[in-house]
This record gives structure tokens, C-alpha cells and sequence, in this order.
């Protein structure tokens, strides 16, 4: 059974952009190549029809994809409860005195120039529920790691 993922807006009409652009100008676009190629004759040792092909293959997974996220997630904007949840933005500081800024969300929520960490992950989970002023620390492959909360915030768009 699928898990139901969380989208900020912006990140819900990304996706619908996305599978539009896809299933309308991509599909039309692999479906031109798809024929130049085939005019060029013999498709056993067609470098290029076999490259259209393959690009075709990876957009209609991806079509795919994003369908199953959409009919998979809930799209809502996150309320302010002073501490870490999903949808949130956690200013934390390390054992170095270095200060940091996570958005806790979902990988489909990525937004450029933002360190992300998915709920799921180690650290995304150990700062769902944290405060300002708590510390939390978690596992990973590199040893433990801890961070201080300095303050928590609603992402905005």
C-alpha cells in the first residue's frame, strides 16, 4: 500500500505542470523522432530510433511517476505549532557552532538552494516533533550527529 506524501502547493503545481508539459508537447515531440528515425530504414541498426525509444521508455515512466505522486498526496498548508513537522523550516546549529536551515518534507517538495531532509530519513526524523532550545542527535553511516533547534518555521512558497 502506498504511503501518502505531503505537497506544498508550488510543489503540487509543479508536478501537474510537469505530467501536462509530458503527456502533451513530450509525448508529441518522441513521437516525431520516433518516425525520422524510422524513415531512415533498418531498425536492427538504427542508433537513432533505438536513443528515441529509450527516451519514450523514460517519459512514460516518468508519467507514470508523477501520476502515482499526485494520486498519492495530500496538498495543504502546514499550521504553526512551534516545533518541527512536515512542511516546516528548522534553523539548527552543530557541535561546530555552524547554523543550518532544513525543510522537512517529502523529496518532491526539493526546492533549489535548500538542504531538504525527508521525514524519513534519520534527520528528518529525529527533528520531527523538536522545539526551539532542544537537541536532537541521530544515527547515521558517518557516526552520531547532533544539532541544537534554533528556532522553527512554516515554509512559505
Amino acid at each position: 500500500m502506498s504511503e501518502t506524501k505531503w505537497l506544498t502547493p508550488a510543489a503540487h503545481q509543479k508536478l501537474v505542470d510537469e505530467l501536462q508539459q509530458l503527456t502533451t508537447v513530450g509525448r508529441e515531440e518522441v513521437t516525431k523522432r520516433i518516425a525520422e528515425a524510422r524513415d531512415h530504414g533498418d531498425l536492427r541498426e538504427n542508433a537513432e530510433y533505438d536513443a528515441a525509444k529509450n527516451e519514450q521508455g523514460l517519459m512514460e515512466a516518468r508519467i507514470r511517476q508523477i501520476r502515482h505522486i499526485l494520486e498519492n498526496s495530500e496538498v495543504h498548508e502546514v499550521e504553526d505549532s512551534g516545533e518541527v513537522t512536515v512542511g516546516t523550516v528548522a534553523t539548527v546549529i552543530d557541535d561546530d557552532g555552524d547554523e543550518m536551515e532544513f525543510f522537512v518534507a517529502p523529496a518532491e517538495n526539493k526546492v533549489p538552494g535548500m538542504l531538504l531532509a525527508s521525514p524519513t530519513s534519520p534527520l528528518g526524523a529525529a527533528l520531527l516533533g523538536a522545539k526551539p532550545g532542544e537537541k536532537v542527535s541521530y544515527e547515521a553511516p558517518g557516526g552520531t550527529f547532533s544539532y541544537e533547534i534554533k528556532a522553527v518555521r512554516v515554509y512559505e512558497d
